[in-house]
C-alpha cells in the first residue's frame, strides 16, 4: 500500500511538473525554438549525469540506432516547438488541450505502423476529436490567433504521437531515461544551427527559467513518470497523464489570469475524454496482445 501511495504521489508530480511546462511559453518572451532549445539542453545535460552516476551505459550499439535517435531528436524539436508555439500566440489553455489529442493519433495510426487491423473505434475516435477541436476553435479565420494556436497545438499533437510510435517501434534495448536523454541531445544539436539567425538575448531570469523548465520539468517529471511505473499500473499512469492539461489550465488561471472560454472548456472536455478512452483501449490491445499471438 506504502508503494503504490508513492507512486501515485510520484505520478501525480511528474504529471503536474508536465503541466507547468506549457507556462513556460508565456513566462518567457522569447521565440519558440530558443525555449526548446534551453529546455532540451538543461534535460540531455540533467539525463547523462544521471546515466554517467547510475553507472548506466549510454553507449549506443549500432549506427542505425544512432541514425533513429536522430530522428527522434529532430520530432522531439518539432513537436516541443510547436506546442510553445501554439502557446505563445494563442493561450495555455488552447495549446494544452490540442496538445491532448495525440492518444487519439497514435490510436489512429497504430494500425499503419504495426500492421495491426483498422477498426470502427479509431474512426469513431478521430471524428470525436475532430468535433473538440472544432469546438475549441472560435472560427475558421486563419487570421484569428485562437485558430492559429488551436493547428499549432493539433500539429504538436500529431508530432507526438508519431514520436510515441517510433519509440515504440524502434527503441526496445534501451532504458527509458537513455532514450530520453539521446532525444534531447540531438534535438538540442538539431536546433543549435537556429541560432545563426541571432540569438535572442538573455536576462538572468530567462537562464533560470529555462534551467527550470529542463531540469525540473522535464528530466525530473520524466524520472518520476518512469520510477511511478514500478509501483502502479500504466493503464493508471495513462489515465492520470491525462491531467495534465487540467494542471497547467489551473495554473494558467493562478499565475496568468488566463480564464478559458466556455467553448475551450467544452472541446477540452471532448478531446481529453475521449483521449482517455483511446487510453485505454491501446493498453488493452497491448496487454491482449501476447495473449493472442
Amino acid at each position: 500500500m506504502r508503494d503504490k501511495t508513492a507512486g501515485l504521489l510520484q505520478i501525480h508530480v511528474a504529471v503536474l511538473l508536465f503541466g507547468l511546462a506549457g507556462l513556460f511559453g508565456k513566462f518567457l518572451s522569447l521565440p519558440p525554438f530558443a525555449i526548446v532549445l534551453g529546455r532540451t539542453f538543461f534535460a540531455s545535460l540533467t539525463l547523462g549525469l544521471v546515466l554517467f552516476f547510475a553507472s548506466h551505459s549510454p553507449r549506443v550499439r549500432s549506427k542505425n540506432d544512432l541514425l533513429i535517435f536522430f530522428l527522434l531528436g529532430g520530432v522531439l524539436a518539432l513537436h516541443w516547438t510547436s506546442f510553445f508555439l501554439a502557446i505563445q500566440i494563442s493561450t495555455v489553455a488552447v495549446g494544452l488541450v490540442t496538445f491532448s489529442t495525440f492518444p487519439v493519433f497514435v490510436t489512429f495510426m497504430e494500425p499503419y505502423f504495426f500492421r495491426e487491423r483498422f477498426s470502427l473505434f479509431d474512426l469513431f475516435t478521430a471524428a470525436l476529436v475532430l468535433f473538440g477541436v472544432v469546438l475549441v476553435i472560435p472560427s475558421f479565420d486563419f487570421a484569428d490567433h485562437v485558430t492559429q494556436g488551436a493547428l499549432w497545438g493539433t500539429l504538436s499533437g500529431f508530432t507526438f504521437a508519431v514520436l510515441s510510435l517510433l519509440n515504440r517501434k524502434y527503441v526496445r534495448t534501451y532504458s527509458s531515461l537513455a532514450v530520453a536523454f539521446y532525444q534531447n541531445l540531438f534535438a538540442t544539436l538539431i536546433l543549435l544551427p537556429f541560432l545563426s539567425t541571432g540569438w535572442p538575448s538573455l536576462s538572468a531570469r530567462d537562464f533560470l527559467l529555462l534551467a527550470f523548465l529542463g531540469l525540473f520539468c522535464t528530466a525530473l517529471a520524466h524520472g518520476l513518470f518512469i520510477k511511478s511505473l514500478g509501483h502502479i499500473r500504466a493503464q493508471l499512469a495513462s489515465i492520470t497523464a491525462c491531467l495534465e492539461p487540467v494542471y497547467g489550465v489551473l495554473f494558467a488561471f493562478l499565475l496568468l489570469g488566463e480564464k478559458p472560454s466556455a467553448r475551450t472548456v467544452l472541446g477540452g472536455l471532448v478531446i481529453l475524454g475521449t483521449s482517455a478512452l483511446a487510453s485505454a483501449r491501446q493498453k488493452a490491445r497491448i496487454m491482449d496482445g501476447p495473449r493472442n499471438g
